[in-house]
């Protein structure tokens, strides 16, 4: 191999991905464990991680899957204690769990607004305190990528709730960067604009999507194969010196209007 290519590897690493059951977090899995480490898939629906776990099996990886509601911090900490108990201290963590539920501002209850809160910001805070924490008792280092969006960057209609919660993801994960630093513990964010996956395709075709991708500076949406570079530098060796950053993924779609 390239030596070039060799920091970007994660050979003897365990890596934890949380919502590991569909789109991003199934594909980051699979790129994770192409690159080396063990992987952990995290996720409520356990039957679906289990399926991911087969298939990168069958690619000669290694896979566990374990059950975990990143809302509920004593969830969180048994789905850790499975993963030590099976590689090992996790050293790479990559906090994807999210949902949206976009509806105008004034027709948001408390539910739509909580929900998504709990799940984008506080889950993914409570696993990065719980693997921060073990990284730090084990006394070594590693990697945590939080997924945020562009719309941590920039406005859109009927999101309200998901912006917030994504802006604020990029704020802990520069403020945890910092703190976290003298441990050898480095926190990135991966800000992706549009990528088609099951959740969104429906409405990616339908005439008022198509409207959005025209906006995009490169004319089209991402593919995930797009975020395996920027998942492995900043997962790797490889950005080493990178922490606090946000890494946007998008076509140019910051640079347009959304």
């Amino acid at each position: 191999m390239n030596d070039l290519l060799k920091p970007f590897l994660l050979e003897g690493r365990v890596a934890l991905v949380t919502g590991a059951s569909s789109g991003f977090g199934r594909h980051f899995g699979s790129v994770l464990a192409a690159a080396g480490a063990k992987v952990v898939l995290a996720a409520r629906r356990t039957e679906r991680v289990q399926e991911a776990c087969e298939t990168i099996a069958r690619a000669g990886g290694e896979a566990i899957a374990v059950t975990m509601d990143v809302t509920d911090s004593t969830s969180v900490r048994a789905a850790f204690e499975a993963s030590e108990q099976a590689f090992g201290v996790v050293t790479v963590v990559v906090n994807n769990a999210g949902i949206s539920i976009p509806k105008p501002l004034v027709d948001l209850s408390d539910s739509d607004w909580t929900d998504v809160i709990d799940t984008n910001l506080n889950g993914l805070a409570y696993v990065t305190r719980e693997s921060a924490q073990r990284m730090i008792a084990a006394g070594v280092g590693g990697s945590v990528v939080n997924i945020a969006s562009i719309l941590a960057h920039r406005e859109q209609k009927l999101l309200t709730n998901y912006a917030a919660s994504k802006a604020a993801v990029v704020q802990f994960t520069r403020t945890a960067a910092l703190e976290l630093a003298a441990h050898n513990i480095r926190v990135n964010a991966l800000c992706p604009g549009y990528f088609e996956t099951e959740l969104n395709r429906g409405w990616l075709q339908s005439e008022d999507g198509q409207a959005l991708v025209r906006r995009i500076p490169q004319r089209r949406t991402g593919d995930l194969i797009d975020l395996n570079g920027p998942l492995l530098l900043l997962a790797s060796d490889a950005g080493a010196l990178m922490t606090g950053a946000a890494l946007t993924v998008d076509g140019g779609h910051v640079l347009s209007s959304l």
